[in-house]
């Protein structure tokens, strides 16, 4: 990691869960690390836990609402005016809501595209367009993916969701080959997690009770194991290319 001492990396949806946990270990490690989400009050609580623990990164945080493309271009604007760009940038926010293919509200499918799909586009369009400028022909764009990604569980609330995060898989295989058709060395990751240690349960089902019970069932992962695989993920000599990583669930 020490030739990411210094750089940028932006981490969408760094307030809770993985995204805080992802942060704190890219600060950590040395980096300037843009952290965003709609409320930033716990990102600035982890900027001052980063500072306290004496970190030799930087936890910047920013204001941002995904589901806004206006809102997203103005944060880019914002890290290339204080920090020249993004050389990093870890798609960690998702999220899913419980709507059924045959009777779910299109508005619970509609945020879900905005943000599991939209939105990550954009940001790796804009992460992209950051590098190029700059000629930084070693940066890297992660995806966070999930194992629905890859396997339709029979839970029929999650269906859309499973269909988002396949979408997520296909769009890191397309962003790979246009990169490799760009002839750049920029490389592009997808990070499948199984069940994760998380609030996103508890926002999924709305039920902290049937969260903890759904969790229980199996030993699960936790952010702190995402962040480790960021970070070796990262931490890669160039000429390696991880493309799909798998985290699977015991």
């Amino acid at each position: 990691m020490d030739r990411w001492r210094g750089r940028v990396a932006l981490v969408t949806g760094a307030s809770v869960g993985i995204g805080a946990a992802v942060a704190k270990e890219l600060v950590r490690c040395g980096m300037k690390v843009v952290g965003c989400a709609r409320n930033v009050d716990k990102i600035q609580e982890l900027a001052a836990e980063c500072k306290k623990a004496g970190y030799t990164g930087v936890l910047v945080p920013i204001k941002c609402d995904l589901t806004k493309e206006d809102d997203i271009l103005a944060m880019f604007a914002t890290i290339k005016q204080q920090h020249k760009g993004v050389d990093v940038l870890i798609n960690n926010a998702g999220l899913a809501h419980p709507d059924p293919l045959l009777s779910g509200k299109t508005s619970g499918w509609r945020n879900m595209l905005d943000v599991n799909v939209l939105a990550l586009s954009i940001c790796a369009r804009e992460a992209y367009q950051s590098m190029k400028e700059r000629n930084v022909d070693d940066g890297h764009i992660i995806n966070l993916n999930s194992v629905a990604g890859h396997v339709v569980h029979p839970i029929s609330g999650a269906h859309f969701y499973a269909g988002t995060k396949h979408t997520v898989t296909a769009l890191t295989e397309g962003l790979r080959q246009e990169l490799h058709e760009a002839k750049s060395h920029i490389r592009a990751t997808s990070i499948s997690p199984g069940f994760v240690e998380t609030e996103f349960a508890d926002r999924y089902l709305q039920d902290k009770n049937l969260a903890q019970q759904m969790l229980s069932q199996q030993k699960n992962l936790t952010a702190g194991d995402i962040a480790e695989t960021v970070v070796y993920v990262l931490g890669a000599p160039p000429h390696v290319q991880l493309f799909f990583f798998r985290s699977e669930n015991s």
